[in-house]
């Protein structure tokens, strides 16, 4: 059973020994930080259950330790303490979105109440939420997605609709199987449908069904696939490419719960879970009036977003691993991974398929491969884009510098001594960097 984990921040080094030994002694595994950089690096590194932040420290704040964690994960609880606390600064924290705001010195029967409280909100299951059979199947260790797991699991306690966003290839429909295994539907049936796969004419007939002798052919009853998902959840992927006619009688079944197959006078109570998945901007389609707005609303009760494989650059590793683990198997080689080179061209290839275009990547090469190390030369081949060359350390800070400097003086219109005041130089010194990336202040006055 592994215990939550929870990262205590203090600039006080008794503070933070003897709250790490309370909580310990609670049954918590504890990181600790003097700091708010500190503590973002432990967050990057090992994302936490929960955070313990103090409000006043140094150059990083509780709040700026907060808002920092937010950018990267917006699922983990924070507990801001501070001994400066008055009412407005609670106010605000909580406003933010901050758990739970608590004065020092710290009760602490009433601080593992919190934690106990928040770690129960934010559904952390604390026999090893990484290991539990319901997301078995989606290979990740990015902080990205870790994130979208946890809204999966707390999506999974509802009965609402769910409506799944995210470029082609990003693996939509693993993510609603795994929504499927987290809900109390998970021993009913999972029945996808590609709305885009399926004939226009026909459409109508497998969703709904129809009675027999309802049109030529029909010759017995069909039941449909919303029948067939009785009690489970029904994933329409591409819902976007429904037929305006058909999102008409959707939308009345969500409404009624109940569908009328083609040719029949009766209606069908259903007990199904709608899970919806589209690559298309759909609010643009019902500007367009392709999609209707109102259907729209009924099936995005809870939104949820893939986010596309260049952003989780970090599961690429993982991912290119149990694809050959399962190719190995498949085909009975034993390939055993890519050249440093290969791996490179891997880490910095833009991937506009996504996940599936890696797979695809991954079994050419390794069916090309005539040596169980993959050399870089067949990802060429295959890989005919430009790779995103990562940047240098160098690189990185002189880009984010001039960046930094254009908007400064675009803020100022030009005026070297407010932007260096907003810079925190003096003038001096501001105009040596402003030279070092030859940037003329005069070119941004009105």
């Amino acid at each position: 059973m592994n215990k939550p984990t929870i990262l205590l921040v203090d600039d006080e080094q008794d503070l933070l020994s003897l709250l790490t030994l309370r909580l310990e002694s609670a049954g918590y595994a504890v990181t600790t930080a003097k700091s708010g950089e500190e503590a973002m690096v432990q967050f990057s590194a090992a994302t936490p259950n929960l955070v313990i932040t103090d409000l006043r420290m140094g150059h990083m704040g509780g709040m700026a330790l907060y808002n920092a964690i937010r950018k990267i994960n917006k699922s983990i609880p924070v507990i801001i303490i501070t001994a400066h606390g008055s009412i407005p600064d609670a106010v605000e924290a909580t406003r933010l979105g901050v758990y739970s705001f608590l004065p020092k010195p710290i009760d602490g029967r009433k601080l593992l109440q919190e934690i106990e409280n928040a770690l129960a909100m934010a559904a952390v299951n604390t026999q090893t939420s990484n290991q539990a059979s319901w997301r078995l199947d989606i290979i990740s260790q990015s902080a990205i997605m870790e994130e979208l797991l946890a809204r999966v699991q707390l999506a999974a306690g509802s009965m609402s609709n769910v409506l799944i966003r995210g470029e082609s290839g990003t693996g939509k429909e693993l993510l609603a199987i795994a929504l499927h295994k987290a809900s109390n539907r998970a021993k009913k049936p999972f029945i996808p449908v590609n709305c885009s796969a399926i004939p226009e004419a026909l459409m109508e007939s497998e969703l709904f069904g129809h009675a027999r002798g309802s049109f030529t052919g029909a010759n017995k009853s069909h039941p449909g696939l919303f029948i067939a998902a009785q009690g489970g959840t029904i994933f329409l992927d591409e819902i976007g490419d429904m037929p305006e006619h058909l999102q008409v009688k959707l939308l009345r079944v969500l409404q009624e719960r109940t569908i009328r197959p083609v040719g029949s006078t009766q209606n069908t109570p259903i007990d199904v879970r709608i899970v919806s998945a589209t690559h298309q901007n759909l609010e643009e389609s019902i500007i367009e009036n392709t999609f209707r707005e109102d259907l729209y609303y009924r099936l995005n009760v809870i939104m949820l977003e893939l986010p596309p494989l260049r952003d989780r650059r970090e599961d690429i590793t993982l991912l290119v691993e149990h694809f050959i683990s399962i190719l190995n198997t498949q085909n009975e080689r034993k390939i055993t991974g890519f050249s440093p080179d290969a791996r490179d061209i891997l880490l910095e290839a833009a991937w506009p398929g996504n996940i599936r275009q890696l797979f695809n990547v991954v079994a050419q090469a390794a069916t090309l491969s005539t040596t169980p190390l993959i050399p870089s030369d067949l990802l060429h081949h295959t890989l005919r884009e430009n790779p995103q060359k990562h940047l240098t350390f160098d690189e990185a800070r002189r880009e984010f510098e001039q960046r930094y400097l254009v908007q400064l003086l675009q803020i100022t219109q030009g005026n070297v001594a407010w932007a260096a005041r907003i810079a925190d130089r003096n003038r001096t010194d501001f105009y040596k960097i402003l030279n070092r990336h030859n940037i003329v202040p005069s070119l941004f006055k009105s």
